[in-house]
């Protein structure tokens, strides 16, 4: 079943654009922000926006019964269609969207292939959550597919830049990219909040019992998800405040084939999921993990590997612009969904 969403939920895609508006405010009214910024990012991690991604999977993720994480292995043809389509589809289609439709522009267009090569291991549970989707399932996908972006995301990036674009009679694009420094990212954005959402329920559960966590610890620290996800929102857009506003064609030009992709993801893992016989919560789960995109990977690799100031650390900030509207849109899609291909179940 959905959740059913309160007041506040029920209008979280004006707070979303709202918290757009704020961020890209701040970034043009006090340009100095941009430094202010860069002093407080270590390496390619910046500092808030670490803190604020930490927080906002904080709650969904206490919710997940970590007893229950081995329900992905118990359907391996889920797994296997799941992992073909978040891995070899999603990149790929990115890889000739950006292409075909950036092809003049190799810096948009490398930012966009650097977005498709990851999977979301961050965001996707909130989606879920509200979507009324398997959180066990869901926590799984995101432990198995951010052990394969430690091993592969290197890889890939290698191959799209620097063989499948000269093969289609682009420049190679050299990226150097360590599996040290994505494995740092995931274990920063993932592996914090599971630590500390484990521990949490092991005290809870041992403190006050499982029906107390249930019933009155997790809708205490609930809201919480929101006002992170709106901070986090906030300063990421304040940190490109400027260029949002002095290149709005950019934003639009980024941002048509990131909703074609998110489109196609989310239908067609979705439809796919259905025809191998998942269930409702099951299939909303599949679906939202192929069409999330791990963009703080992808801004911290740009902004590492290119420069905070570049083409390709512009697109992937304008990819939470486009991803958190849509999937909220998607959100709100996925009653009419369970009501017409779920309704008999």
């Amino acid at each position: 079943m959905n959740k059913k969403l309160n007041f506040v939920d029920r209008f979280l895609t004006l707070w979303i654009f709202l918290a757009m508006a704020i961020g890209v405010g701040m970034g043009v009214l006090f340009p100095s922000i941009e430094q202010a910024m860069d002093a407080v990012t270590i390496g390619t991690t910046n500092i808030p926006l670490a803190f604020g991604l930490i927080l906002m999977m904080y709650p969904p993720l206490v919710k997940v019964d970590f007893r229950k994480l081995h329900v992905i292995f118990t359907k391996p043809r889920l797994l296997l269609v799941s992992l073909a389509v978040t891995w070899i589809v999603g990149p790929l289609l990115m890889f000739f969207l950006a292409a075909g439709w950036l092809g003049d522009r190799p810096d948009l267009m490398s930012g966009l292939i650097i977005i498709g090569i990851a999977p979301c291991i961050a965001m996707v549970i909130v989606w879920v959550d509200l979507a009324g989707g398997n959180k066990e399932l869901c926590a799984a996908l995101i432990g198995v597919n951010s052990l394969l972006q430690v091993l592969f995301f290197s890889l890939y990036a290698y191959f799209l830049m620097n063989v499948l674009l000269p093969w289609m009679g682009y420049d190679a694009l050299d990226i150097q990219i360590s599996i040290g420094q994505v494995a740092g990212t995931v274990g920063l954005y993932l592996g914090v909040p599971f630590l500390l959402a484990m521990i949490t329920r092991r005290m809870v559960i041992r403190w006050k019992g499982e029906s107390w966590l249930n019933h009155h610890f997790i809708p205490t620290i609930s809201p919480i998800t929101l006002w992170a996800l709106l901070l986090t929102i906030m300063v990421m857009f304040s940190m490109k405040g400027h260029m949002i506003v002095d290149l709005p064609g950019d934003v639009l030009w980024v941002a048509a084939p990131l909703v074609v992709f998110f489109a196609i993801m989310f239908f067609g893992m979705f439809f796919i999921a259905k025809a191998f016989g998942a269930d409702y919560a099951q299939t909303v789960t599949l679906a939202f993990t192929a069409a999330g995109n791990n963009f703080e990977l992808a801004i911290a690799v740009s902004i590492g590997v290119f420069g905070i100031n570049s083409g390709q650390a512009f697109a992937g900030v304008i990819g939470p612009l486009v991803e958190v509207p849509a999937l909220i849109l998607l959100v709100k899609t996925t009653s009419y969904l369970k009501s017409k291909y779920f309704a008999h179940v």
